[in-house]
């Protein structure tokens, strides 16, 4: 319930410099009076933007000074992924100073001292801030807390206070961000004209007939495509096919698993440690020196994993129990009874309605009756989740509208928090229950319980031992020195069935990750480096728990697009042209009903019917949501038949048989807001586009990183 519990962040790349600067505040040094967390062109060009090289020195420097106070504050260095998050916070200030910045000062945008005091401890305090300053026990924010910190501030390291400062400075680009978005934002408006199209595309309908004959039906192996009719395809549709600077890889990957002698002594020692753990004074202390991955001690049924859950009826004090598998981690259990929680826990699914807060009567008044209808009919037998899946508005629809575990300290809003919680044991709430997000129907799942178990567990990750390492890499440096050509490569891999060959298909220049490889830079900036050809093989990269040796087998240039970079997709809309003009010049011999045409057509000739269609969600049979046949359903009149036509995905005749008008309607004012709701969801993307494009941003980093 993301829309409902968390603080939606703006996107884009203000939200990034926020992060980072509060990343570099929250893991500073005590605070609070000695608590240690609040509660818990050239060749040196990085890139260009609005007409300014950015020096690679310079670009650099930024990038140390931060990393630097990372180091400080958290007592070691960043990893590559946050070494990557430091890159992009250097680089998203650049645009803000450079692009957004002019922007700004043409508009006269600006933050008083005074907006950022009502910030971060006035009446509207920002998000960012709220959420580092609430208190875990009450699940509050406490201003109280902001300004003992403020007083304190003094006090703190000079490390900590300057990550404060350029905390304070992210949350004004924020706003200053904020505030131009907002104008923009304001400047756009659905006029009754657009609301009306909205309106009757989704409710005027209509009956047809047709004949449908897929391309499918036409074997491919009966077409041939010239690379001149692609050439000539490419050439004419060049907006469809933007070009994009890639490379292709095939890689063969050597996977690092425990031997059999590795697994063994694993085990032998997950023994030992059950035994120590059955005996130890201080089980939860022994607990957390023993495991590869923390876990509390205290523990709600949230944060037990399935497997466990489902023991602990059968779980006494002081029994050992396990191993539980998830993965490659094995867990042991020391039970140690049960406590009472302070707060309550519940699962619950729901069904959003939309009526967003400042709505009209009307809007609401319509999305009320929506929702009581869906309630009447889960009341009567239908499926919560099927319903769900069918109505939800929000991330939950897809899951059945499985929120999942919650507190109530605050996490939801007050009045779905607390009709949740007034509801004893499970299923499905009597009423609708309204927020300020619109109208959910509630089902309990796994009612509110306030136990907490006492569970000492040991979480050991299976690894190989370095001699298995030595062993495969051993093998992986065999592989990468006797296939150094293509050739070689390839014959190798016919040779040896027991390789793992997996391919990585245009790979962007700045990728850090494809596929399923994470931390994956190495590779890729070997394929994009200047000596590295079509047709190269790697060296031996290593990447987590496995080797690899990469060939490269295409390259692709934006500013040089060829039928070989989209040659699949070019192939297959050729082919589709080809059958197209095959199958109409057939049909177009034949008369008589839609039946008589499709048995005198032949194999692959299907006559459906499809009611009910709309513009907006319109769906045939066979040919699915195909836009050209059901735009000719709607554009001709009752009873009329069309001449055969290319669709999508076939050649159609179609007969319109029924037409259902939209009725009048005096208030367009859900369609307006509709329009506007998903106008502004787009709207912080489109805008920061715009601005990266007037600016003329050209990032090189990838050349560097």
């Amino acid at each position: 319930m993301a829309l409902i519990t968390k603080i939606r962040e703006k996107s884009g790349i203000a939200a990034a410099a926020i992060a980072i600067s509060l990343i570099l505040f929250l893991i500073g040094g005590d605070i609070f009076q000695g608590r240690s967390s609040f509660f818990g062109g050239s060749k040196d060009a990085v890139g260009e933007i609005g007409g300014e090289t950015i020096k690679y020195q310079d670009f650099q420097k930024k990038v140390d000074e931060i990393t630097q106070q990372y180091t400080q504050q958290s007592g070691r260095g960043p990893g590559e992924q946050e070494v990557a998050m430091i890159r992009d916070q250097v680089w998203n200030q650049y645009i803000l100073d450079l692009a957004y910045g002019k922007e700004y000062e043409t508009l006269g945008l600006t933050v008083s001292p005074a907006e950022l005091v009502d910030m971060v401890q006035g009446t509207n305090i920002h998000p960012s801030v709220r959420q580092q300053f609430t208190n875990p026990q009450t699940g509050q924010f406490d201003k109280n807390y902001v300004i003992q910190f403020l007083k304190n501030f003094k006090t703190l390291p000079a490390a900590q206070q300057q990550a404060w400062v350029n905390f304070e400075k992210s949350l004004s680009q924020d706003r200053l961000r904020t505030k131009y978005e907002n104008l923009l934002k304001m400047s756009t408006y659905t006029t009754n004209v657009e609301a009306q199209k909205d309106y009757v595309a989704q409710t005027s309908k209509v009956d047809a007939r047709y004949l449908y004959v897929p391309f499918y039906s036409v074997a491919d192996s009966t077409i041939k495509v010239t690379d001149s009719q692609l050439e000539d395809y490419l050439a004419s549709h060049k907006d469809l096919f933007q070009g994009q600077t890639t490379r292709s890889i095939q890689y063969v990957t050597f996977p690092v698993i425990p031997s059999k002698l590795d697994t063994a002594s694993f085990y032998n020692d997950l023994k030992r440690l059950a035994k120590e753990l059955a005996i130890a004074k201080n089980d939860s202390a022994f607990a957390m020196m023993n495991s590869d991955v923390k876990t509390p001690y205290y523990s709600t049924l949230a944060e037990i994993p399935e497997a466990v859950k489902g023991q602990l009826g059968n779980m006494t004090p002081g029994g050992i129990y396990g191993p539980f598998k998830n993965g490659l981690t094995y867990s042991i259990y020391k039970y140690g009874g049960i406590q009472k929680d302070s707060l309550f826990t519940v699962r619950a699914s729901h069904i959003l309605i939309n009526a967003p807060k400042g709505a009209s009567d009307s809007v609401k008044a319509t999305a009320r009756k929506r929702a009581e209808g869906i309630l009447a009919q889960i009341k009567g037998g239908a499926s919560f989740e099927a319903m769900a899946q069918q109505f939800g508005t929000d991330g939950t629809a897809q899951q059945g509208g499985d929120l999942g575990y919650f507190k109530n300290n605050g996490g939801m809003v007050k009045q779905f928090e607390n009709a949740v919680f007034a509801f004893s044991g499970t299923g499905l709430l009597p009423s609708i229950v309204e927020t300020d997000f619109g109208f959910h129907i509630v089902k309990v799942t796994e009612a509110k319980t306030n136990t907490r178990y006492k569970l000492a567990a040991i979480n050991r990750t299976i690894a190989p031992s370095q001699s298995t390492m030595d062993e495969v890499l051993r093998k992986a440096d065999a592989f990468a020195a006797e296939n150094t050509t293509k050739e070689a490569f390839e014959a190798s891999l016919k040779k040896d069935k027991t390789l793992l060959m997996l391919r990585g298909d245009r790979i962007p220049e700045g990728a850090t990750s494809f596929n399923n490889l994470q931390n994956a830079r190495d590779i890729v900036r070997w394929a994009f480096n200047e000596d590295t050809k079509v047709g190269s093989v790697s060296d031996v990269f290593q990447n987590d728990n496995q080797y690899i040796v990469a060939l490269v087998t295409g390259s692709t240039d934006k500013d040089k697009v060829k039928v070989d970079d989209f040659r699949e997709e070019l192939t297959a809309r050729v082919k589709g042209d080809l059958k197209a003009e095959q199958i109409e010049k057939k049909l177009a011999g034949i008369s008589g009903t839609l039946e008589q045409i499709a048995q005198k057509y032949g194999a692959g000739a299907l006559v459906e019917t499809a009611t009910d269609i709309t513009l907006a969600q319109g769906v045939l049979t066979s040919a699915g949501a195909d836009p050209t046949a059901i735009g000719k359903a709607f554009g001709l009149k009752v009873g009329k038949r069309s001449k055969p036509f290319k669709g999508e995905g076939g050649v159609f005749i179609m007969e319109t048989i029924k037409s259902t008008p939209a009725p009048a309607i005096a208030d367009l004012t859900l369609y307006k807001n509709t329009a506007k709701m998903m106008a502004g969801q787009r709207t912080s993307f489109y805008i920061n586009e715009a601005i990266k494009e007037n600016a003329k941003v050209v990032d090189n980093r990838a050349k560097f990183f």
